[in-house]
């Protein structure tokens, strides 16, 4: 009896040229309108694109499936972490949508420039209004790129090619990266609003960044900016950006996402403000690019293969995986702690295994402290393929260093970034039989204590009285402190206090620990 070909389910339409690369080695069923509940069990694949909800409900039903593939850039309708459960490899199409994006972002920049939208409509209306509806050159105009990755690094392009001056701010992305385009970087936001007469955003949406264009943001801008959003929506409070607008403050704005879809909201009785609806990847050469892209990358996985685009699961040997388990997300936690440490930009990033662990495949290790590094920081998804090249595209030099011996622990992993000051080195390692996460050095001091969501750092000259007094504060404040541990590097020199929190310090304990005199206090969040 013949082995049984590999079934693909077709749950959305995809471009025909992906279709037939499935249909030419495996069993491709196209079904949209089948209870998906009483038949994902029968699939070794699916490919979805937005409109499918693939919760954790129904992946525990999919007893055969090996690979879930979204025709697209978010992965927002899938249960990621429970795919990674049961070993089923996310895989999107990242790059399908950056040529589209981009230039949706210019036509946006031009459209509020020129005010095409309002005059065609006007026009449409029967009203000739030529003088109200006069704009402005593009042509030695500051255009402000929040955001220099993939796509805003296309729009940049872009629009030095109209004959802009181009400021942009991006703290990941190394000063040659800037050199080479041709585009002046910007120290801060707010360096970045005081110059751009238009500003445009490509960032990712997170805690930080959400609602990143409030009231103290347009106060900070100069008169008669205008706004381009096409990267996500919470990005700009829509609120704030329509009192700004009314105010005169913000001559126009463009929008192609909102914090709520649809949007229906005030911005669409605001005259000054364009607005389409999420149309920046929707082109038929994205769209059917990022059917080939997953076709290709389901194929590869049920082959067994390299998937270059998934976004949970590396190809590696399951012996390997078995090791180096445990200290992928010590991986991860150490890289986002030395970015937060270091001073600057960054320009280099060593990440190192020590002891048995050196023997393995610790490319692993490698992507899991570069996710750190970057995951929050840039506008995609950090994988094992793609991590050195997001850090070659901003100018970051990476490596991998493997040593047998591990002088104080069985295994330990170091990760070192070198900014514009001294670099900076933490190591950690893995402790019993549920692997708990360790730190076990930081800011040139031996160190041993558990990792957590929240923690503190403090740096000072080593004398009595120095604990209690930080006791006290973070006691007065209503901030528990979990765990503590204190390293010196001799009597009398200098301490390191390390220690987790419960809660989020509030503003005045910020500045009262800020005022004591500490040569160093930092305030780190590892989730």
């Amino acid at each position: 009896m013949s082995e049984r070909q590999p079934r693909v389910l077709i749950r959305e339409p995809i471009a025909e040229s992906g279709l037939e690369l499935l249909r030419e080695r495996f069993d491709v069923v196209e079904d949209s309108d089948s209870d998906l509940g009483s038949i994902i069990g029968e699939f070794e694949a699916i490919v979805v694109r937005s409109g499918t909800m693939l919760d954790a409900e129904l992946i525990e039903r999919a007893s055969r499936l090996k690979v879930i593939g979204r025709a697209g850039v978010g992965v927002d309708n899938v249960d990621v972490d429970a795919a990674t459960r049961r070993g089923i490899v996310v895989a999107n199409a990242p790059e399908a949508t950056v040529v589209s994006a981009a230039e949706h972002t210019i036509a946006l920049v031009l459209a509020v420039a020129r005010n095409v939208p309002q005059a065609h409509a006007a026009l449409i209306a029967g009203r000739w209004d030529r003088a109200r509806w006069a704009g402005i050159e593009l042509a030695g105009k500051t255009l402000g790129v929040m955001g220099l990755g993939r796509i805003g690094w296309q729009v940049a392009r872009r629009a030095l090619g109209l004959g802009m001056r181009v400021v942009a701010y991006d703290p990941y992305v190394a000063l040659d990266r800037f050199r080479e385009l041709g585009v002046e970087p910007a120290t801060t936001p707010e360096a970045l609003y005081a110059e751009a007469d238009l500003i445009t955003l490509h960032l990712p949406l997170n805690e930080q960044t959400r609602g990143l264009l409030g009231r103290d943001a347009f106060e900070r801008m100069r008169d008669g900016v205008r706004v381009v959003n096409a990267a996500r929506g919470g990005l700009v409070d829509e609120d704030a950006l329509a009192d700004a607008v009314r105010s005169g403050k913000v001559a126009g704005a463009a929008l192609d996402v909102f914090d709520s879809e649809p949007y229906s909201g005030p911005l669409l009785q605001l005259e000054q403000i364009v607005v389409t609806p999420h149309l920046a990847g929707s082109t038929t050469e994205a769209q059917d690019r990022a059917g080939l892209i997953i076709a290709e990358q389901v194929a590869a996985a049920l082959d067994g293969e390299l998937v270059r685009t998934a976004v949970n699961i590396p190809v590696v040997e399951q012996a390997d995986l078995e090791v180096l388990g445990a200290f992928i997300p010590l991986a991860a936690k150490l890289g986002r702690l030395a970015i937060a440490l270091v001073a600057g930009r960054p320009s280099r990033i060593v990440v190192a295994a020590h002891g048995p662990l050196s023997e393995y495949d610790t490319r692993l290790l490698t992507v899991a402290a570069l996710n750190g590094v970057f995951q929050g920081r840039v506008d995609q998804t950090v994988n094992y393929v793609n991590a050195p090249v997001i850090a070659a595209e901003r100018g970051i030099d990476v490596s991998e260093q493997r040593f047998a011996a591990s002088q104080h622990y069985t295994n330990l992993v170091r990760v070192v970034v070198a900014g514009e000051g001294e670099d900076v080195e933490v190591s950690g390692t893995t402790i019993g039989p549920d692997a708990r996460l360790f730190l076990a050095g930081a800011l040139g001091f031996a160190i041993d204590i558990e990792l957590a969501p929240r923690m503190a750092f403090l740096v000072y000259d080593d004398q009595p009285g120095v604990i209690g007094r930080v006791g006290t504060m973070f006691g007065e404040s209503g901030v528990n402190i979990a765990n503590m541990a204190v390293s010196r590097t001799k009597e009398g020199g200098k301490a390191l206090m390390a220690f987790s929190i419960d809660s989020a310090p509030p503003p005045e304990l910020l500045a009262r620990v800020a005022a004591s005199g500490f040569d160093e206090s930092r305030f780190i969040t590892l989730t």
